[in-house]
């Protein structure tokens, strides 16, 4: 599991979830153009909901955000983002919603004849079967692979109104021996992951440390004992200054001194 890997998993499954493609228009822009759009709407502002983001035909309503006439309204609280002609919305509070493809970090709370029952918090009842697993698994000895009590890190492969299937079957995931384990607002993640994996990546070179973040809000950390207290300190830090321009500035500074 190496840490490139985990960064560009979560980061295409972040990308997959939240953003809104946009298909090309017949009458494209100049690139002086579309680079000067960029840059007015670079600055993520904070909107409730109700709010007009944004007017003009030529927006288009991405991630909890509606049309309504030419202008574009925010559904939730959050920070804006602008793509293109694309408008979303990246919550910063609320519950965890699982989706397919959801990267989770779970503890196993029971063992059946079948699978695993693991706890990824929140009201979701989640289940990992033995099909699910990269290799094989003896019925006979399942705690040999996950005991209750392990801690791994899951896919989400379907999403139900019983509960949460799981499985294993991707790069990156598996069990998650020793280091510690903290918990944030889920909807603080895309600010811990940053841009393309900016973020995440500049606090594992800082404090040399291997970090997994699932979109549920659990984060493991390991490292040396100092290593994981400064990336716990420095996430903590984040997710208290979310929603400050500047934001990567700030933690570079933290991280150096």
């Amino acid at each position: 599991m190496t840490k490139k890997t985990e960064t560009q998993e979560f980061v295409e499954e972040t990308e997959t979830q939240e953003e809104t493609t946009d298909e090309g228009s017949s009458n494209k822009e100049t690139e002086s153009d579309e680079e000067s759009k960029s840059n007015s709407h670079k600055e993520r502002k904070l909107v409730i909901p109700g709010e007009t983001i944004i007017s003009g035909d030529e927006y288009l309503p991405g991630d909890f955000t509606r049309k309504e006439g030419s202008e574009v309204i925010a559904n939730r609280y959050g920070l804006v983002e602008i793509n293109g002609r694309v408008v979303k919305i990246i919550p910063i509070s609320g519950v965890f919603e699982p989706r397919r493809g959801n990267t989770v970090i779970g503890r196993v709370e029971d063992i059946t004849f079948s699978g695993w029952m693991i706890d990824i918090g929140g009201p979701y009842s989640s289940f990992l079967p033995l099909m699910e697993c990269p290799r094989f698994i003896d019925r006979n000895n399942i705690p040999e692979f996950a005991d209750i009590g392990d801690v791994l890190a899951l896919k989400i492969s379907g999403v139900k109104k019983g509960g949460i299937d799981l499985t294993l079957k991707s790069r990156g995931l598996g069990r998650l021996d020793g280091g510690r384990i903290i918990k944030i607002n889920p909807h603080k993640v895309p600010r811990v992951i940053g841009k393309e994996g900016s973020m995440i990546n500049l606090i594992k070179d800082k404090t040399r440390t291997e970090i997994t973040v699932g979109q549920n809000g659990f984060i493991w950390i390991k490292g040396t004992s100092e290593g994981e207290i400064r990336a716990d300190d420095t996430i903590k830090l984040i997710v208290q200054e979310s929603t400050s321009s500047g934001l990567t500035e700030k933690i570079e500074k933290f991280l150096d001194n």
